[in-house]
């Protein structure tokens, strides 16, 4: 049995039930670390996109969100409140996320053990940060040529989106109002 986490803006739920979504089928996406569940709360754009902007320190263990315009990670968590659900799965209930070594996939409706509740995500972010769970990689402490591999991903995810053809769609926007040097390298690639 696998102890798993799944961070959520919906409160009450008793059950986590598989939902279609980036996927070819249903699922109820999970972590082993409560961490990146809490990251999870904390969407700058609305769905059917997401933006998590995380990856994980140099032991491979701690993650870190990753600022790629100044004040982000305050900006996408204060105020943001909803629920971290616990949930232990047996080894037939989920499978592997290969691109996210602590990501789990729920593949049946799971049982919600516990749940922690969270009013700030900001503030009780934070309180992960203090004691060394979380990082957060500072817009301020990167390099230009870091900025540049993110604003480059950010702009091969919207090629294969085919966001140019959907400038109004909210991911399209973000990048616009938030990353224009990536809308500019996806319009460049037009041109």
């Amino acid at each position: 049995m696998l102890r798993l986490y799944h961070g959520s803006n919906v409160l009450g739920l008793n059950v986590l039930e598989p939902h279609l979504a980036d996927h070819d089928r249903p699922y109820v996406y999970m972590t082993t670390i409560d961490a990146v569940a809490a990251l999870y709360l904390c969407n700058a754009v609305e769905k059917p996109y997401y933006w998590f902007p995380y990856g994980f320190d140099e032991t491979g263990e701690v993650p870190v969100y990753h600022e790629l315009y100044p004040n982000a990670f305050r900006e996408v968590s204060e105020g943001v409140n909803g629920c971290i659900y616990v949930v232990d799965a047996n080894d037939d209930q989920y499978i592997p996320f290969k691109s996210i070594p602590c990501a789990r996939l729920g593949i049946v409706p799971l049982e919600v053990k516990d749940r922690i509740i969270i009013d700030d995500a900001y503030e009780f972010l934070q309180d992960y940060v203090k004691q060394g769970r979380l990082k957060v990689g500072r817009y301020e402490d990167k390099t230009s040529a870091q900025l540049t591999y993110w604003y480059k991903m950010v702009a091969d995810t919207m090629r294969e989106k085919n966001m140019l053809e959907t400038p109004d769609c909210s991911y399209a926007k973000f990048v616009r109002n938030k990353l224009p040097k990536a809308w500019e390298m996806l319009e460049h690639e037009r041109d």
